[in-house]
């Protein structure tokens, strides 16, 4: 076996290619999006070295044209849970007993084929099956997912290298990284692809092995990554993909003595649901389980009556409707002050009536479709109600329309009621609330801010003024785990900006940092003695 004390490649962020016309990124994606649509195809599961194209087969569709079917996947059942946790505890051992530079290896391979060759078909998945457009797509699904890999495996050797500072003479102390002692379950989400491979591919970067199921509405992506990961190298058994009713999972899974930990994003409820399972079974386990979330966000923009009135607007209108508010960071509440509203809400007006809504095909889309009928209804809903109700304007949108696709316009609304339930409640869709403050209420509103909603996940404060900022940064200090001064609150980026955030929004294990990781491991510490002793007396026995 080799020994060595490795150097990985210094990680960069992956540069974020622009998609405009002419640009020959721009050609293979429309090359991949055609031949999406073209060709329909089964999705299997992935378990061990099987793939499964077997059980109930149910439809993928485009979101944003539901006319259309795109592929067909296999649902599982009990038994089929049960195979993939024997196909992960067969492939353990090998698994962790490959040297670490083996594994990263493979990581560092599957980020150079997202990178290159499959980034246009990475991409492309992911907007025939989760509604994003070309740059969505490519900032999540090719750059954010490279990132992960290659500044994972970065944090992985820095984990490796942490050693004890001291080791007195005759004595050698030194700590090893051992996996978790069972199978980890990554529960991955429908609106991030870079989150669906980041969960599993972290955990058996670390030597775990896993049992994976994605969300239904992005299984499309799902399966390009799983290819991409069998092709770079992983082993069959470490990562084993399965399509499976979350209940009928969580049954089989967490009552499974073997079961080390979750890797998890998603609702808040479902996480609680999880957490007190676990809680009721803790006796079943060999360990107890390493429990790791990143939930809702009900996620803020505070205006300070010194901030620019574009900015403001700016910050809004992208926090708010990229990916058409489905990320878990975007902005969904803001609060501006009187003095300021006039033109924030005309630079928003008129920014919101260029915005072009439709399927991702089109390019010229800013706006695409919301992920499912199940949303759309919540959404169309909460609309109108708050159409229905006096104290609410609309100042822009307010319209939908699922004849051709779950498509809802951009919606503003103004609020007199702070509490007003669009002001608290996650609706995780294009619907921006604002509720307008006198400018002397600037303290006041601090706290209003920071106890509207049960979550935590992230914020911004726009001003010019640096004592309003240093005020607002303390006081909103356990609001929001990613804050952000005189941006958008979304956009975080791996290596610069660890995401995750407390309260309501998850255990803020911060996914894109060494601390995420270190939750794949158990450290073992190990003291050699030399020269050990042959007499239990000490010296202060002597008369």
């Amino acid at each position: 076996m080799l020994k060595g004390f490795f150097n990985v490649p210094t990680p960069t962020n992956e540069t974020v290619l622009n998609y405009g016309p002419q640009s020959p990124e721009r050609a293979a994606l429309k090359a991949a999006l055609a031949e999406g649509r073209a060709y329909k195809i089964d999705i299997p599961m992935y378990i061990g070295d099987k793939q499964i194209f077997e059980g109930k087969r149910l439809e993928i569709r485009p979101p944003h044209d539901h006319k259309h079917l795109l592929a067909n996947f296999f649902e599982g059942d009990k038994s089929t849970v049960e195979q993939a946790i024997e196909a992960a505890l067969a492939a353990k051992a090998d698994w962790e007993d490959m040297p670490w530079e083996q594994r990263a290896a493979i990581f560092l391979k599957a980020a150079d084929l997202f990178a290159g060759p499959y980034r246009a078909k990475i991409n492309a998945a992911t907007m025939l099956g989760q509604s994003k457009n070309a740059y969505q797509a490519e900032i999540d699904a090719a750059c954010e997912l490279v990132d992960f890999l290659r500044f994972n495996v970065s944090y992985m050797t820095d984990i490796y290298a942490q050693q004890p500072p001291v080791s007195p003479k005759g004595i050698w102390n030194r700590v090893e990284q051992r996996p978790l002692e069972g199978f980890v379950f990554a529960l991955t989400p429908f609106n991030f692809t870079a989150i669906a491979g980041n969960l599993p591919a972290s955990a058996a970067m670390m030597g775990n092995v896993v049992v994976w199921k994605p969300a239904y509405t992005q299984i499309y992506a799902a399966n390009v990554l799983m290819q991409v990961f069998l092709e770079a190298g992983l082993p069959p058994g470490v990562i084993n993909l399965i399509y499976v009713d979350g209940p009928v999972a969580g049954d089989v899974i967490f009552n499974h003595p073997d079961f080390a930990g979750i890797h998890f994003t998603g609702s808040t409820k479902v996480f609680q649901d999880i957490w007190q399972t676990i809680g009721t079974n803790i006796h079943k386990y060999k360990t107890y389980p390493r429990i790791v979330g990143e939930t809702g966000g009900k996620d803020f923009v505070l205006a300070h009556p010194s901030a620019n009135a574009e900015v403001v607007s700016t910050a809004l209108v992208r926090g708010a409707f990229e990916y058409q508010g489905q990320k878990c960071s975007a902005a969904s509440r803001a609060y501006i002050p009187a003095s300021l509203w006039p033109a924030v809400k005309e630079f928003m007006q008129r920014d919101l009536a260029t915005i072009k809504v439709g399927p991702t095909e089109d390019f010229e889309n800013f706006v695409n479709a919301v992920i499912s009928e199940a949303s759309f209804d919540k959404l169309a809903k909460y609309i109108d109600d708050a159409k229905a109700d006096s104290s609410v304007e609309i100042i822009a949108g307010g319209t939908y329309d699922k004849s051709q696709g779950w498509f809802i316009q951009p919606t503003v609304l103004q609020v007199q009621d702070p509490y007003y339930v669009t002001m608290c409640t996650e609706l995780f869709g294009p619907v921006l609330t604002i509720y307008v403050y006198e400018d002397d209420k600037f303290d006041e509103i601090l706290q209003v801010v920071d106890k509207t909603s049960i979550y935590a996940l992230t914020g911004s404060i726009i001003s010019q003024d640096r004592y309003a900022i240093a005020k607002a940064t303390q006081a909103l200090r356990n609001a929001a785990g990613n804050f952000y001064i005189n941006d958008k609150p979304t956009g975080a980026v791996v290596g610069q900006q660890p995401f995750g955030g407390a309260r309501g929004s998850g255990t803020n294990d911060k996914a894109g940092s060494m601390i995420n990781l270190l939750r794949w491991v158990s450290p073992r510490t190990i003291k050699e003695t030399f020269d050990p002793p042959k007499d239990y007396r000490y010296p202060f026995l002597q008369k």
